[in-house]
């Protein structure tokens, strides 16, 4: 009896494991989505949150996000594609967060969100906040608003990552996120209008076009009165420290 009971929960947890919609492994979540494109056709992509506590956070504060991927099958040659936001490295991090994945004439374009000062800055400061890229067949190239298709018009995968506390006990235990529930939670109340839509005209207000300006400074960044600041402190120590020693040698 007992061993047909552990026969039977090892079933039923095999069941589980393989109707869950995503999946945590120790710092990672995986989840697939359904992606509308502009032309109407749909595709499936696969997408993963990697975590990595030994990355600067705050006490308290939970594992910060060290990459993402999305990874999907171009519809017409498919061949494997990933797009791509390494977060580890601390002077140079992507920090970018994905909203648009879509197709024009076969060619992927992606547009993506910034998510932290440093990246905001490392990026050019670019307003409207958003990074544009073109796939050239080998990898992503990053390309002037001017030339993303004005027929993207809002985003079509779930921006954020993997927002758990948006989605229902049914649509998180789907295999995929359909379309529908991609837009609904990308639309929830609260969120800004980036969230839902692609803003082509410079932003006065909001984040992160609020984040101050800074430059690289000694293998990190700073903003310019700090490193002003800096320099002249170190200008005038030396300057003392000159004048001292000429005082001692008279």
């Amino acid at each position: 009896m007992r061993q047909a009971m552990k026969k039977w929960m090892a079933m039923v947890l095999a069941v589980l494991a393989t109707s869950m919609s995503a999946c945590a492994t120790g710092s990672s979540i995986s989840w697939k989505e359904e992606v509308l494109l502009h032309d109407g056709r749909k595709m499936i992509v696969e997408r993963k949150d990697i975590h990595d506590s030994s990355l600067p956070h705050e006490i308290g504060q939970g594992a910060p996000l060290a990459e993402h991927t999305t990874t999907f099958s171009m519809p017409d040659t498919k061949q494997s594609v990933t797009w791509r936001s390494n977060n580890r490295l601390r002077s140079e991090p992507d920090n970018l967060d994905l909203m648009v994945l879509d197709f024009m004439n076969g060619v992927p374009y992606a547009a993506a969100g910034i998510t932290r000062c440093i990246a905001y800055n490392r990026w050019g400061r670019p307003n409207p906040p958003y990074i544009f890229f073109k796939y050239d067949g080998k990898a992503w190239q990053r390309i002037p608003l001017e030339e993303f298709p004005a027929e993207f018009k809002e985003p079509n995968v779930m921006v954020g990552g993997y927002d758990q506390y948006s989605l229902t006990v049914e649509e998180r235990d789907a295999s995929v996120l359909t379309a529908g529930t991609v837009r609904k939670v990308n639309k929830a109340a609260g969120r800004s209008q980036e969230s839902y839509t692609v803003i082509r005209e410079p932003l006065k207000i909001g984040a992160p076009a609020n984040c101050g300006e800074m430059i690289r400074f000694e293998g990190g960044w700073a903003s310019p009165s700090y490193v002003e600041r800096t320099i002249k402190q170190r200008v005038d120590a030396e300057k003392r420290a000159r004048k001292m020693s000429s005082e001692s040698t008279d």
